[in-house]
């Protein structure tokens, strides 16, 4: 057996914004992995945004080293923490996570409580969000549209993540298409949609440390270019964290 280094192995026992967040995030980017040979099991997540998994290594107090994968070309470099333990391969089977999810993965039963959290965990790891522009004739560019999508391989978590989204009246519009790539599936919304699963996924003092913030980022500049098509309704808990 190899050396075993720290780390909370009850942190996915119990509920909490950063429990969900992290486990949105694993159901985007990360995986399990049952090596029989050497009776292992482990959790591993990967990113190119070297600050989520550093972040992850901190939410579960881990010593393990991240490691850095240089690859060809002009991809980004890949950071990856794995990290060996029984008890969080367990807990995370129980909350739905599966070694090679990618294609047949649902969507857990999450606390509503904490649902925002989770799906701002999945947003960072598989979502994107941008804002239309165009050229005005003045020669400016003016900015249109604000659409948030949701991607995976996975029709069947998309769909229920849909329904979850109508059920807690986020979102009004039809969402789910075929990926042009062909093997993946996407959510997509626009500026309305957008603007109330904005308010759910940041709403709440506790996700200012946690999130993304390139990704926010996208959200307020759309805020400080259209102020006049923000619908201050949709933004229910007021957050404009800086």
């Amino acid at each position: 057996m190899g050396l075993k280094y720290y780390c909370d192995e009850s942190f996915f026992d119990t509920w909490s914004v950063e429990m969900a967040y992290v486990l949105g995030y694993l159901y985007a980017d990360g995986s399990i992995d049952d090596v029989s040979y050497n009776r292992g099991k482990y959790m591993r997540v990967t990113s190119t945004d070297v600050d989520r998994i550093d972040l992850i290594r901190k939410l579960l107090s881990s010593k393990h080293t991240i490691l850095k994968e240089v690859r060809g070309g002009n991809r980004k470099p890949k950071y990856v923490l794995q990290i060996g333990s029984h008890r969080l391969y367990e807990a995370l089977t129980r909350l739905g996570v599966t070694p090679h999810k990618s294609l047949t993965m649902k969507l857990p039963v999450v606390p509503h409580k904490f649902f925002g959290s989770f799906v701002c965990g999945y947003f960072d790891g598989d979502g994107c969000a941008y804002i239309e522009r165009r050229k005005l004739a003045s020669g400016r560019i003016g900015y249109g549209r604000l659409t948030i999508i949701f991607t995976s391989g996975s029709k069947d978590f998309l769909a229920s993540l849909h329904d979850t989204f109508r059920e807690h009246e986020v979102v009004r519009g039809n969402g789910l298409y075929k990926h042009s790539n062909g093997s993946a599936h996407q959510l997509r919304y626009l500026t309305q949609d957008s603007l109330r699963l904005f308010s759910m996924m940041y709403g709440g003092r506790e996700m200012k440390d946690l999130y993304l913030k390139r990704k926010y980022a996208i959200f307020t500049q759309y805020f400080d270019a259209k102020p006049n098509v923000v619908n201050q309704s949709a933004l229910t808990f007021g957050l404009m964290a800086k």
